[in-house]
């Protein structure tokens, strides 16, 4: 099944973020090579595809996992999530409709 994580930044969270990143991106493409990840990506803190120094105010994550407790236990593993980028982290199960 799917499920969606969202990560909500603690407020100043840039420096942080661009330290956990590496780590971050290398479990989003393991998801992504065994074929579970739908989509991935921050969401800028600033209208602006290149927020610059204003950061991210968080992350979504759609991806299949066995469960919800998998999902939530994957989460709460992340590197943004161990390092204190996040100040909350929703867990929640997603059906995809659109696009088939």
């Amino acid at each position: 099944m799917l499920y969606a994580i969202s990560g909500e930044d603690v407020s100043g969270s840039l420096e942080k973020r661009l330290a956990a990143r590496p780590a971050h991106l290398e479990r989003i493409k393991a998801l992504q090579e065994e074929g579970r990840l739908i989509l991935a990506g921050p969401y800028p803190a600033i209208d602006s595809p290149d927020p610059g120094p204003a950061g991210f105010s968080g992350s979504l994550i759609v991806a299949e996992f066995e469960s919800l407790e998998a999902a939530r236990t994957w989460a709460e593993n992340d590197p943004y999530a161990t390092s204190g980028v996040y100040a909350k982290l929703i867990v929640r199960p997603f059906k995809k409709v659109l696009p088939s």
